[in-house]
């Protein structure tokens, strides 16, 4: 299975700049999308389907805003939209498929970027998602989870950690949290196979240089359960497709 995590900022805007030529290149067998920012109704989803794909989204109650949806050429056994944990839910930011014995998670983890109450509620989020996480491996022991984190892990997953350590998404208390998160039995996919550095998936587009210049953030992950490490295939990053301030995550494998 090809896997791609990609945050779109606006699938709308990214239909604009050319993401259903891109589809059209069969990118992933799964593509899971975070901050979709419209409802389904705002969706061309004939045009996306068209290209053999069975979509299913799940959109924030709030227009414009948050969401998530999954692309899959291959038909999930089922799917669940939601966590069941109220705010999240109201904000769109997980939906979940089953492939076999496998179940994919594609989130959209809060940013802090907004403000002190935003990044408490990122704390609370982090900790109920994790939560759901380990219940649900009770009967589910095989996880893949994708998604826009808001989170750079280690020094080597940021341009410059020094200037970085006190914003929100590379706090202490963040990383401290994705290090709990790989203790509980998850590996970051990506680094299972590429240790190298200057490996992003984020840029900021206010500062418009820094694309050109690979000066991003490493906050797009395509994590797996420890009993999937061996199977991973491939991993890649794609900083030349450009719908979006972010760019694809690729896993591949063997499921």
């Amino acid at each position: 299975m090809r896997i791609i995590s990609y945050n779109l900022n606006g699938i709308r805007s990214a239909i604009k700049k050319g993401f259903i030529d891109w589809l059209k290149t069969d990118p992933a067998d799964v593509i899971c999308l975070q901050e979709v920012k419209a409802h389904k109704g705002d969706i061309d989803i004939a045009a996306i389907e068209a290209l053999g794909f069975h979509t299913h989204w799940f959109c924030a109650q709030k227009k414009g805003y948050s969401g998530v949806g999954i692309l899959s050429k291959i038909k999930p056994d089922n799917i669940v939209e939601g966590c069941s944990i109220e705010q999240s839910d109201f904000e769109g930011r997980v939906i979940r498929t089953d492939f076999g014995d496998v179940t994919l998670i594609n989130a959209y983890f809060p940013s802090g970027t907004s403000g002190e109450i935003r990044q408490a509620y990122k704390y609370i989020w982090l900790d109920e998602f994790l939560d759901y996480l380990n219940g649900l491996k009770k009967t589910r022991k095989k996880l893949i989870i994708c998604g826009d984190y808001n989170i750079a892990h280690k020094e080597i997953d940021i341009h410059n950690p020094v200037s970085n350590k006190k914003t929100t998404g590379f706090l202490p208390g963040e990383r401290a949290w994705f290090d709990k998160f790989l203790a509980n039995g998850f590996v970051d996919g990506f680094r299972v196979l590429n240790k190298e550095p200057h490996q992003y998936t984020w840029w900021n587009v206010l500062r418009p240089t820094t694309r050109l210049e690979n000066k991003g953030w490493r906050i797009d992950y395509i994590n797996v359960t420890e009993n999937l490490k061996s199977k991973i295939k491939n991993v890649k990053i794609f900083p030349e497709v450009k719908h979006s301030d972010h760019c694809p995550t690729y896993l591949e494998i063997d499921i």
